[in-house]
């Protein structure tokens, strides 16, 4: 078995060099001055209502483009104001599916932008200008064929000629301005958001006879409402909500199958006292102090005192630290040579519910105090479906925390609830309405999370897992495990969840701690950063199976049980992981060594890109603030540039511009998403690659940003797999022209890093 390698040295940083060009038609299409017109009345009535309604002084306006669109074929001109770009005024984004020309169903963006009444004016004004030209000048339509030519022709005196090619881009793109209005009846406690506006939130909702108190609002716009306060709401100003959830949630019931055996008699003394091991945290329901490994677990309770707690209260929070302590001693065949970790217990929840808005304020207030905790275990979760069109309030919370404090929440991928098949599921739908597939519950919607859910023990997705993906695109779960599954007690794991023995159950809860475990060990006692441990564990459970797209259900595989499976290689593999930090729009280095077999490179190749970017839940569907876009492959030299040929053939960002549409972007490449896979077919028929003048191989990582230039540096993790075509080990020869490239080489032994973990957290006495 081959060691992972892990490579240091310089990544390049180059900012963009590329200029927007003057703004075009995609060939062969057109705008008609008709569009514009109708675009004009639409802004008209707009304008009308919101000068007649000046409770936010100012104006919401949907903007309903023809499908998904790129963040470069967004207005340009249009609800612009003072010289801004119109992409700083949006206030949420969303997607609706609606019929096309044709009647198919097209998946289509929705952006919610808050202007001043000024702002609708010009654009009025540039509409109608831009139009009469149109009808006086080009019969009424104007093909891209003119729009390329115009340059020094233009000599319309009416509109000034930028203004009048970004009008007719604009018009091409959208399809109709609107003021939406939230539908969805709420009729229980609710956590509202509602659009930002020039007017402070407790003012604007006094307006509106609802007064609150600073204690009942998260991040200045969403909100914990009662009924009669959301009914108030919906009934006043509907166009002000972006987005609303019931607020009371329910913990996915896991399958617990009510036998008991006694754990051994000398348990107890099976399991030495702590020392130095990693501390991973855990916020659940209660622990019970009562158990053979309470010595291993620092618990506190954070509910209010006055309520009161029955044993049921302390059987899910009590399972869940048992896996992570001691679950290979009850779960032999699920041994992972990780050893045993502390736990860090903070008791959020009882069994029967909580409230989400509650437990959002705990969690920031939890992971603050707890700086040493790298790793968090989350395995609470809604028995609701997650919404298609927002991020859901725990989700939002868990991203940001993981975007402002180094750590990784894993969590539970939710449980189809109690009673609820597949084949029948009402939980979550309207009355009467039966689906297919459930969607995952909150907080498992989270992007930045390690979202984990489960499989029998013979691989095969549990019968209770719920599927993915979030708004509609990004992939959830990240990975499986085993979580049990089965109405036999050998097909449950076991656990710990009282005095009374060991327990039988199943559930994605039950899965998620062992991936705790793994990433903690990865983390603490290999070193690896964050990022690298993400990327290592996905890189392991999707291996060599490649799919055209991953499961929404098992994510991209089941990680494997053992960690030396994670961070060991067969002989003919070479892995190795690299770390760095965006700071420019590129960051790349084309000097790796790959060797070379008869001119040509012998070897399948993989790679796995993970990073940690801040999310804006007000930005709706487009939640993720940075785009890293990942190249990989041999480099080559054309022309006196050099470029990666990369092994998926992704040519984006390209010096040679490309035609490729914003939702084949997002399906190929993963555009916008915080995971990149890339890997080739293993083939019967192996074919070596052509080894190109250098022979070197390159990475390279263009990062964008949505919405403005992100001021410091964002860390990411690489992980790459080298497969020898013909089982030949060339691991040797690969550090050998490694270091003499320049790079500095350290194999991941497993023991070294093992003594040098417990040399590092050796107590020095001074006399």
């Amino acid at each position: 078995m081959n060691s992972i390698l892990q490579l240091k040295g310089r990544f390049e940083q180059r900012s963009n060099r590329s200029r927007p060009g003057s703004p075009k038609l995609p060939k062969g299409k057109s705008v008609s001055a008709s569009h514009l017109r109708e675009l004009e009345k639409q802004l008209e009535r707009i304008l009308v209502y919101w000068t007649e309604n000046k409770d936010i002084r100012g104006a919401l306006v949907s903007v309903h483009y023809k499908h998904i669109v790129a963040k470069s074929n967004r207005l340009k001109i249009l609800l612009s104001e003072n010289g801004k770009s119109p992409t700083e005024s949006i206030r949420g984004a969303k997607f609706v599916w609606e019929p096309d020309q044709k009647g198919n169903e097209v998946q289509k963006h929705v952006f919610t932008h808050f202007v001043s009444l000024q702002a609708i004016e010009k654009s009025i004004d540039v509409l109608k200008k831009t139009a009469s030209i149109i009808e006086q000048y080009y019969k009424g339509s104007v093909p891209s064929e003119v729009i390329e030519e115009l340059g020094e022709k233009y000599h319309f005196n009416e509109v000034p000629k930028t203004s009048f090619l970004k009008t007719v881009v604009d018009g091409f793109y959208v399809e109709r301005f609107d003021i939406d209005r939230a539908t969805e009846e709420i009729t229980e406690e609710a956590i509202i958001t509602i659009y930002q506006t020039g007017v402070d939130t407790k003012r604007l909702l006094s307006k509106f006879g609802i007064d609150i108190v600073d204690d009942r609002i998260i991040d200045g716009t969403t909100l914990r409402l009662n009924p009669d306060e959301v009914k108030l709401l919906y009934n006043n100003a509907s166009y002000l909500i972006a987005m609303g959830v019931t607020d009371f949630s329910e913990i996915s019931r896991d399958d617990v199958l009510d036998a008991y055996e006694d754990m051994e008699e000398d348990a107890g003394l099976l399991i030495p006292h702590p020392q130095n091991e990693p501390v991973i945290g855990v916020i659940d329901t209660q622990f019970n102090e009562k158990v053979y490994f309470h010595e291993w677990v620092e618990y506190k309770n954070l509910l209010d005192p006055n309520i009161p707690l029955s044993r049921k209260d302390y059987e899910h929070g009590t399972a869940v630290s048992y896996i992570i302590v001691d679950g290979p001693q009850g779960n032999p065949e699920l041994a992972d040579g990780c050893g045993r970790f502390r736990v860090r217990h903070f008791g959020v929840a009882t069994n029967n519910g909580f409230s989400s808005f509650t437990v959002l304020k705990m969690i920031r207030n939890i992971v603050a105090s707890n700086r040493d905790i790298k790793v968090w275990n989350l395995s609470l979760g809604s028995k609701l479906e997650i919404k298609p069109n927002f991020i859901s309030p725990e989700a939002a919370e868990l991203d940001r925390i993981q975007s402002e404090y180094d750590v990784i929440f894993v969590v539970a991928g939710t449980n189809i609830p109690a009673g609820v098949t597949k084949k029948n599921m009402r939980i979550g739908s309207p009355a009467g309405v039966t689906k297919k597939n459930m969607r995952i519950g909150s907080p498992a919607d989270s992007l930045n999370s390690m979202v984990v859910n489960a499989v029998d023990f013979a691989g095969n997705s549990a019968s209770y897992t719920r599927i993915g993906p979030v708004l509609s695109f990004f992939h959830k779960p990240d990975v499986s495990y085993y979580g049990g599954d089965g109405t036999v007690y050998t097909d449950k794991m076991v656990v710990c969840k009282d005095d009374m023995g060991a327990a039988y159950v199943a559930g994605t809860s039950f899965a998620a701690p062992w991936i705790s475990r793994k990433l903690a060990y990865l983390i603490h006692i290999m070193g690896l950063s964050r990022e690298v441990a993400k990327a290592l564990l996905i890189d392991a459970a999707a291996g060599w199976n490649r799919r055209d797209d991953i499961s929404h259900r098992i994510g991209y595989g089941v990680v494997p049980k053992h960690i030396n499976e994670v961070l060991k290689t067969p002989d003919d593999e070479i892995r190795f992981i690299m770390t760095g930090a965006s700071e420019e729009y590129e960051t790349y280095t084309y000097n790796l060594p790959v060797p070379v077999v008869d001119h040509a490179h012998p070897f399948y190749a993989r790679a796995t890109l993970a990073y940690f970017p801040q999310c804006d839940r007000k930005q709706g569907v487009d939640y993720t603030s940075t785009e890293m876009d990942i190249h990989f492959g041999r480099v080559v030299a054309k022309r006196g540039s050099t470029m990666i040929k990369a092994i998926d053939d992704n040519r984006q960002s390209e010096e040679k511009q490309i035609t490729l549409y914003e939702e084949d972007a997002r399906k190929m490449y993963r555009k916008w998403d915080n995971v990149k896979h890339i890997s080739e077919k293993i083939k019967e028929k192996r074919g070596p690659r052509k080894a190109y003048d250098s022979g070197l191989w390159g990475l390279k990582i263009n990062t964008k940003e949505r919405l403005q230039k992100r001021k410091d540096s964002l860390p990411f993790g690489v992980v790459v797999t080298l497969k020898e075509m013909n089982g030949v080990n060339r691991i040797d020869d690969f550090v050998k022209m490694c270091l003499a490239r320049g790079w500095l080489v350290q194999r991941l032994d497993i023991e070294n890093q093992l003594d040098l973990y417990a040399k590092a957290e050796e107590e020095i006495e001074f006399e």
